[in-house]
């Protein structure tokens, strides 16, 4: 397919978008939480975080780096894929994420997070991976373009009609965990966040926002 800017206007357009925009708002605050607390993030957001500790870049200037690359690609082999929803997810997420951290340390739930008891903090974690697979499923049944992240392996599994699409999601998440623990031992300041939660968060995560999203399709 060619790209058209006709594809951005999707049938209930502003609805779709009152919820996606607001949704992926709500995963960055969420995600910055998960960052604080330290035992795993989604993949993707693992990946990002270590680059951009390496880099000494904030992780929403990160974020636009890489999944500016994942995008092009996105553009060349499945470019019907993209749309408002795409860019939401490239722009927003890292800069809502280093926003929120910012106001957590200067609040002081910063120290809640990492010196709070271990009740409140698991409290908090289960609450927020919750809120976290919510937003998640609200923003892809609101079916307004795939994230640059979530679009290469739907283009991977074109290519590989043999090989069930779990499948290849998961190796590409184990993989971005892969690079993430590259560039962690890279930098001077070791690996950011949990090896071994985002490794879970990589098989868990796509089935459970599907399971969570299946009663949100009639709404959306």
């Amino acid at each position: 397919m060619k790209f058209s800017f006709k594809q951005f206007i999707v049938p209930n357009c502003a609805k779709r978008l009152s919820f996606m925009l607001p949704a992926v708002i709500l995963m960055g605050v969420f995600v910055s939480i998960l960052v604080e607390l330290g035992w795993g993030t989604d993949p993707a957001s693992f990946m990002n975080l270590n680059i951009a500790s390496l880099l000494n870049w904030g992780l929403g200037n990160t974020e636009v780096l890489v999944y500016g690359l994942m995008l092009v690609f996105t553009f060349i082999f499945g470019v019907e894929m993209i749309g408002f929803g795409t860019l939401a997810n490239m722009i927003l997420i890292g800069y809502v994420v280093d926003l929120c951290r910012w106001i957590w340390e200067k609040t002081g739930f910063t120290a809640v997070l990492t010196q709070g008891s271990f009740g409140v903090r698991i409290l908090i974690f289960a609450v927020t991976l919750l809120l976290f697979v919510t937003v998640a499923a609200v923003y892809i049944n609101a079916q307004m373009g795939v994230a640059p992240y979530d679009a290469i392996p739907n283009i991977l599994s074109r290519w590989m009609p043999k090989i069930p699409f779990f499948i290849v999601r998961i190796v590409f998440d184990l993989s971005a965990v892969l690079l993430g623990v590259i560039a962690g031992k890279l930098n001077p300041n070791g690996i950011q966040g949990s090896i071994v939660g985002s490794i879970l968060m990589s098989l868990l995560l796509g089935p459970v926002i599907t399971l969570v999203g299946k009663p949100l399709k009639k709404i959306l």
